[in-house]
């Protein structure tokens, strides 16, 4: 696939800007804070509908504006699609493909596929369960855009369930403080929420599973090479609810049998503490946690290994290589990683990536690359980069 035109309006600290890539490798160069990964921001915007940045549309949009807007054409092996994303600072955001408006984000997810890579990703071997979730659902969502609707139905429930089991836990407060209530709760509500959370959880955890298990190897591999195999990288899905077969019925009952072992401890505390969004992913590197122990060398080959793991399998799944986002990485990576990964890029994927400093690039891709220069929210073409 390929992006041929971007065009940003009201975005972040754009206000009006139209870019047209015309080579396999762009170069965005500029000073921080000028725009560089707002850019970046906006192509990761339209493949995946988040940004890894901020969960709030108010804070894509440009201040003193009500609204911004995202569009782009992308060539793709079956056709050329246009995808239009309007962000709101009050009010939901709107797609549109092909200039017709959307209803379902299912429809608009898989027209446009990225990889980011930024010195943010470096949570996912340092940060909270909660990142590696994230980065694991992204991905699905990419390969299998029904998972952005499964995933949606899974937290539903979740906070459905949440909030009788909060009205419970409050009930038997007052009880206990002989404060009189109007309205009691019925506890066998509660089964029902179970059969439900247990039948969304089960095609969460089974789906986070089958991709791990194609992901894993590939990202091993990766590791291999960039470490010299001095290091063995080993990645575990640990699911909250463990399970063997995947077979529906099967993982189903595994989440019902542990819901009711948990039961007392869900009435205590008034919430929900069995289920996918308990879910961990662990990297280890020569059986040592990564996340404790890994030096940040390590940890830094191990995203880079993960990254080019998910250019490869996306490709392997979709049957075209996705976009490669890189957002001012060569700076956090030693010469070593940075050969590597400039050779794995090669023109094989389209890339486009920031830098502060074009001398980070040797002379072959300064001259293969389309360079692009930002200055305050201002894109400006050059043929010949200030060396």
């Amino acid at each position: 696939m390929y992006l041929k035109n971007l065009h940003l309006r009201s975005f972040r600290n754009y206000i009006e800007q139209q870019v047209n890539f015309n080579r396999q490798k762009t170069i965005i160069v500029g000073n921080n804070a000028q725009g560089k990964s707002n850019l970046l921001e906006a192509v990761e915007l339209l493949a995946t509908l988040k940004s890894h940045r901020t969960i709030r549309d108010r804070e894509l949009v440009l201040d003193g504006s009500n609204a911004g807007q995202i569009s782009a054409t992308v060539k793709r092996a079956y056709g050329t699609a246009e995808l239009t994303l309007t962000l709101r600072k009050q009010g939901k955001r709107t797609i549109a493909l092909n200039k017709e408006p959307l209803r379902r984000q299912i429809e608009f997810l898989g027209n446009l596929n990225a990889v980011q890579f930024s010195s943010l990703d470096l949570d996912l071997v340092r940060g909270a369960p909660e990142s590696r979730r994230s980065w694991i659902d992204g991905l699905l969502i990419q390969l299998e855009p029904v998972y952005v609707h499964i995933l949606q139905q899974y937290n539903q429930v979740l906070r459905q369930r949440n909030a009788l089991l909060k009205a419970i836990r409050k009930q038997e407060q007052d009880r206990k403080s002989d404060i009189s209530t109007t309205k009691t709760i019925d506890k066998t509500q509660l089964f029902l929420w179970d059969e439900q959370l247990a039948a969304a959880g089960s095609r969460v955890t089974r789906r986070r599973a089958r991709v791990l298990n194609r992901l894993a190897p590939i990202a091993q591999k990766w590791h291999d090479r960039i470490s010299g195999k001095t290091e063995t990288l080993t990645i575990t899905y640990a699911p909250n609810v463990g399970w063997t077969e995947d077979i529906p019925e099967k993982v189903q009952q595994a989440f019902l049998e542990k819901i009711e072992q948990r039961r007392i401890a869900e009435y205590h505390q008034g919430k929900t503490v069995v289920g996918t969004h308990r879910d961990e992913i662990e990297f280890t590197i020569d059986d040592t946690p990564a996340r404790y122990y890994g030096s940040q060398g390590q940890q830094r080959t191990l995203v880079l290994a993960l990254k080019l793991a998910e250019l490869k399998l996306i490709e392997e799944i979709i049957g075209e290589p996705p976009l490669l986002l890189l957002d001012d990485v060569l700076a956090e990576l030693d010469p070593h990683r940075q050969n590597q990964l400039l050779e794995t890029i090669g023109d094989r994927f389209q890339t486009l990536i920031t830098t502060t400093h074009i001398n980070s690039f040797n002379d072959l891709w300064i001259k293969d690359a389309q360079i692009l220069t930002i200055n305050q929210g201002k894109i400006s073409y050059s043929h010949k980069p200030n060396l």
